[in-house]
């Protein structure tokens, strides 16, 4: 058996609509960001999930209350989800954040940490998570961050190759992870 795993990044928020790099603020959603949690609600309500787990920050943690009003499934906040922290640069211009994006692979950002300390980070997390729920579908509600770790841990992508193109935005990636999983050394 296995972890049947869905990520969804946390909705639009006002920072993201200012170019602003929240990192471990807590960031709120936009008008455009509810109506987007919203929608994530009535696309997964019935799919399934035996519980959701957000990061703590007020972003992700607002997605899921608004996407799941009644509290079902269940949700879980865990710190090991956050965001990169960009430290001194939390706060700043996106672009500025993103142009010393590879640099922090393994260097932290000032203040801050690396995102192999993400990876890390989300590896320990499911850890726990294919221990506890096993044969489970859940629901990741996160962050860029935690996604790329996730195509890192679960893909076998280069973390190197991720910040040098990250993917995509989208709504939804499915991730299965194996029974006993185990990270690799990082």
């Amino acid at each position: 058996m296995a972890v049947d795993l869905v990520y969804e990044s946390h909705s639009t928020t006002t920072d993201n609509e200012a170019g602003i790099a929240t990192g471990w603020l807590q960031g709120h959603l936009s008008e455009l960001g509810r109506r987007q949690a919203a929608e994530l609600g009535e696309r997964r309500r019935g799919g399934g999930f035996a519980a959701v787990f957000t990061s703590d920050l007020h972003r992700a943690v607002e997605t899921a209350a608004i996407a799941f009003p009644d509290g079902l499934p269940p949700a879980h906040q865990d710190r090991r989800l956050r965001e990169c922290d960009y430290g001194e640069l939390n706060g700043c211009p996106t672009a500025h954040v993103a142009a010393r994006r590879t640099a922090c692979l393994d260097e932290p950002f000032p203040g801050g940490q690396s995102y192999r300390q993400v990876v890390r980070a989300t590896a320990d997390f499911l850890q726990d998570l294919a221990a506890a729920h096993d044969g489970r579908r859940i629901l990741l509600i996160a962050h860029s961050a935690n996604r790329w770790a996730l195509d890192c841990l679960l893909t076998g992508v280069p973390l190197e190759e991720i910040l040098r193109s990250p993917p995509a935005w989208r709504p939804g990636w499915h991730y299965a992870l194996p029974t006993g999983w185990q990270p690799p050394h990082l």
